[in-house]
């Protein structure tokens, strides 16, 4: 958890990256921004860095033995290390962003780093260095008055509500190369794994959060991939695997795989399949799954929206499953030819 509410920022530069795919350059600012004390736009800005990270997903520094992705960590080791070495390292970076956004869909957009002080992560008190990137420009209706009559005239700006891409590193846990939080909210596919990758150079911190959310997504990994119609399970009962791995990470504070199996998956053939699918997702990904740890609710909520239960009948009928399988019950009607659902229940709303 994130409490920004007495950050400050102590210094602050921004310099443009060029779209790298178009031939265009980088150009550097030549001294960092001032920020007077009792200017409002320190407290925009902070606004805009901090409101984008609403998730308890942290990350870690691959490393600086890393090769080129580990620049941006020797870098802010560096800052952490020498405040006044903040600017200089600031063009190190920037550039190596430049060189970094190659994919034509990169375009081109401010780069911003800031050093805060009086962070608070998960309680502790600590500094930290903040990475950005805007790339996308809005139009705003500007009212005006001009000799006493009000007029109307637009001016592109920067959304302060739409963070497009950014990191905030921690000086805390240097040893497992820090603590960071991470946004990309342009990029997807391909192209979005050189923010994260190719630039910051971080993976994800294996935590409750990471866990948790692995685990989630093999539940669902399953009943898309073996819990299916292919293997003649029908739609209500995939539903309801679905239904009880979400009731589970809902309600409970920690993960047994022995509970979790007798709670949820149940049936000794469906324990085998699931135990073929954890090993192959494990494999696949390179992503451990512990059988036991603490479940984050963070996570529980972030995944929650793709848990979907939703009967789609043709284009008339859409049924949202909530639980309760014994109260549906699957036939065909012969003199009519078509499949039906029977639904029982006690109260009509």
């Amino acid at each position: 958890m994130i409490d920004s509410s007495n950050t400050e920022i102590e210094s602050l530069v921004v310099h443009h990256i060029g779209a790298h795919s178009k031939g265009e350059t980088v150009k550097i600012s030549r001294t960092p921004v001032q920020l007077r004390d009792d200017d409002i736009t320190g407290e925009v800005l902070k606004s805009y860095f901090f409101n984008a990270f609403k998730t308890d997903e942290f990350f870690n520094f691959i490393g600086a033995e890393e090769g080129a992705a580990g620049l941006v960590h020797e870098g802010v080791s560096t800052v952490f290390d020498d405040k006044s070495l903040f600017y200089s390292q600031s063009v190190k970076i920037a550039e190596f962003l430049y060189k970094q956004s190659n994919h034509p869909k990169i375009g081109a957009g401010e780069f911003y780093m800031a050093y805060f002080s009086n962070c608070v992560v998960d309680g502790e008190v600590v500094d930290a260095i903040g990475i950005f990137k805007s790339e996308n420009k809005d139009k705003f209706l500007k009212v005006y008055l001009k000799e006493q009559s009000f007029e109307l005239g637009t001016q592109e700006g920067i959304n302060i509500r739409k963070l497009d891409k950014g990191c905030i590193i921690f000086n805390t846990e240097r040893h497992y190369g820090f603590k960071a939080v991470m946004i990309d909210n342009i990029n997807k596919g391909n192209e979005a794994r050189f923010w994260r990758e190719d630039f910051l150079g971080l993976q994800a911190r294996e935590d409750s959060f990471y866990f948790t959310r692995n685990y989630m997504d093999v539940c669902k990994g399953f009943v898309e991939d073996v819990y299916n119609k292919d293997n003649q399970v029908d739609k209500p009962e995939q539903f309801d695997f679905l239904n009880r791995s979400l009731d589970f990470f809902d309600k409970k504070h920690n993960f047994d795989q022995d509970e979790f199996e007798t709670e949820v998956v149940r049936s000794p053939d469906v324990k085998e399949a699931f135990a073929d699918y954890r090993h192959q997702f494990e494999q696949e990904k390179g992503i451990p799954l512990n059988d036991s740890f603490d479940i984050s609710k963070s996570a529980v909520k972030s995944e929650k929206k793709h848990f979907k239960s939703v009967l789609k009948l043709d284009k008339n009928f859409h049924i949202y499953v909530h639980g309760k399988r014994d109260y549906i019950e699957k036939g065909f009607d012969t003199q009519r030819g078509m499949n039906f659902y029977k639904l029982y229940f006690d109260q009509e709303n």
